[in-house]
């Protein structure tokens, strides 16, 4: 009788020993659809973006769809949600509103948010729409500011009522009505005053101070008259 050579003994105990380590690291995700291309751990490392250059640890693969997560198309959770409000007077309004609404104070029986809307036109008429022909002066700026129907009521209501702010930041300024609009005249005594003045012109001063977003609070509220 032949012997075996005990180094071919050898060499199959260590090939059987092979064969079996290889399946047990395979695991159970063999069993699901077999070993030809079978959903196994690597495949499932895949699927939820781990194990492969740029996976991520958000639950998407770096080079997968950006809708796919933990294997399934859908919306993205962590998508955040839009934020601005589309129009400006809109999200001026929306604010007021979420300020008003979280003051347990409010007084809605005074609330007008009508006026602030009426308010917010006329805002956006004079600073669309109306005309301004400025003229420089030696120590300041001249604005006749004018404009059709809505637009020459809005400058009649709000540029005279803005003037009067001006007096804080050391200017001197009045405002003469006209059928159009307004005649506006902004003097300073001190140079590099009036050098602002030119450079700022007419919607430069018409900005100037922040006493805007506090006096829509007021409107809203009821409390201030519209101008």
């Amino acid at each position: 009788m032949a012997k075996f050579p005990w180094k071919s003994a050898v060499a199959v105990v260590a090939l059987l020993g092979a064969t079996a380590y290889a399946v047990a690291q395979m695991g159970p995700g063999m069993g699901s659809m077999g070993p030809m291309g079978g959903h196994g751990p690597m495949h499932d490392r895949m699927m939820r973006g781990q194990g492969e250059p740029g996976g991520r640890s958000d639950g998407r693969s770096g080079g997968m769809h950006p809708g796919m997560r933990g294997g399934m198309y859908g919306p993205s959770s962590a998508a955040e949600a839009p934020s601005m409000p589309g129009q400006d007077a809109f999200g001026t309004i929306q604010e007021i509103v979420q300020i008003l609404e979280a003051d347990p104070a409010t007084d809605w029986s005074k609330v007008n948010i009508g006026a602030l809307r009426e308010h917010l036109i006329d805002m956006h008429e004079v600073t669309l729409r109306a005309r301004a022909a400025e003229r420089m002066l030696d120590n300041g700026i001249e604005v006749t500011v004018t404009g059709d129907g809505r637009t020459r009521d809005a400058i009649k209501r709000m540029v005279p009522a803005h003037m009067r702010e001006l007096s804080s930041n050391g200017w001197r300024a009045t405002a003469e009505e006209l059928t159009e609009g307004v005649k506006v005249t902004v003097t300073a005594d001190d140079a590099a005053q009036r050098v602002k003045l030119k450079a700022l012109g007419f919607m430069g001063l018409m900005v100037q101070g922040g006493h805007h977003q506090p006096h829509h609070l007021m409107m809203a509220k009821g409390q201030f008259p519209m101008h």
